[in-house]
């Protein structure tokens, strides 16, 4: 007899586009806890910028994979994996569901069709590449990747040297592009009973949205939260100090651009990587997709449409 899968609950969708408000709904009304799919929201420290949920905003929603990291301490994918089937472990046995939320579509397809990252750490392959991703610059590297492997070049963008990295070292590793390594890997079945939500808006109000986001980012003190980060010892190589928000305002206190060339610099590549989210998601099978402007913009009317799936069994 076939082993039942346990239910899976996925809300994505780009940046900004509003995501915690329904999530918490989402988990109120079935028994859920939420898994942050966030390569920021794990440290400590760094909130505005992260655009973390607050304690009071969670409204007791236990949430799982949020301040749970110092700025110092590197985060990827493999952690991220690892640290989300630990939380869903403990979520399935207080026999609630848990609803992975947040827009790294590669950490909630590590998830989803628990993919393989089986890896040999220790032989000085990634040393080698960051040392070299110092002295000669991310757009080194991300060339190095494109000649090896194309379509992973891509897709990564070039200041993600966290993923770059990866990527070549795979490649040396197993003489195996990472980019066909992961297309096979999300071919499999999934082990879980799932419902995948994409929740998106149109182009340009999701661009408003970023807009008015960083705005008000900046008015709640993302200049002073960057400060004191690198007042504790963080350099902008960190891997935390890549995060959108962080890199250009740090580059702005280091005397690297102006207040407004850094601004002007967050919003603009806060947009371009919301297009890259919505690419990536265009991609994922098995999606449903949930435009708010369908709906207008009308939160009821979206949960009703969004209870069609997850209520798909009760109705057989």
């Amino acid at each position: 007899m076939e082993k039942e899968k346990k239910k899976l609950v996925i809300l994505t969708g780009p940046t900004a586009v509003g995501k915690t408000a329904l999530s918490l709904r989402l988990a109120r009304e079935l028994g859920g806890e939420i898994i942050s799919a966030d390569s920021m929201q794990v440290y400590r420290r760094m909130d505005i910028g992260s655009a973390k949920i607050t304690r009071k905003e969670m409204q007791g929603v236990p949430h799982h994979l949020v301040d749970i990291l110092e700025p110092t301490e590197h985060f990827d994918v493999c952690t991220f994996q690892k640290l989300a089937k630990g939380a869903m472990e403990g979520i399935y046995e207080r026999e609630n569901i848990p609803i992975i939320v947040g827009g790294t579509g590669f950490y909630i397809q590590a998830v989803l069709y628990d993919i393989d990252f089986s890896e040999n750490e220790n032989d000085g392959i990634r040393a080698e590449l960051e040392k070299l991703a110092q002295e000669k610059g991310a757009a080194y590297l991300h060339q190095m990747l494109a000649q090896i492997d194309p379509a992973s070049a891509a897709s990564i963008h070039a200041n993600n040297v966290k993923r770059v990295i990866r990527a070549i070292e795979y490649y040396r590793q197993t003489g195996e592009r990472i980019s066909v390594h992961n297309s096979e890997q999300a071919q499999k079945e999934s082990p879980y009973d799932f419902c995948y939500f994409v929740l998106n808006d149109r182009r340009d109000r999701l661009y408003d949205r970023i807009e008015k986001r960083i705005d008000e980012m900046l008015g709640a003190g993302l200049v002073q939260e960057v400060e004191g980060l690198l007042a504790e010892g963080l350099s902008a190589g960190m891997t935390a100090m890549q995060g959108l928000g962080y890199k250009e305002i740090a580059a702005y206190l280091q005397g690297e651009m102006t207040y407004e060339e850094a601004v002007y610099t967050l919003k603009r590549d806060t947009r371009h990587f919301a297009k890259r989210q919505i690419t990536w998601f265009k991609r994922e099978k098995d999606v449903i997709w949930v435009n708010k402007n369908e709906f207008d913009y009308d939160e009821d009317r979206i949960m009703a449409y969004m209870r069609q799936f997850l209520y798909k069994e009760a109705q057989r």
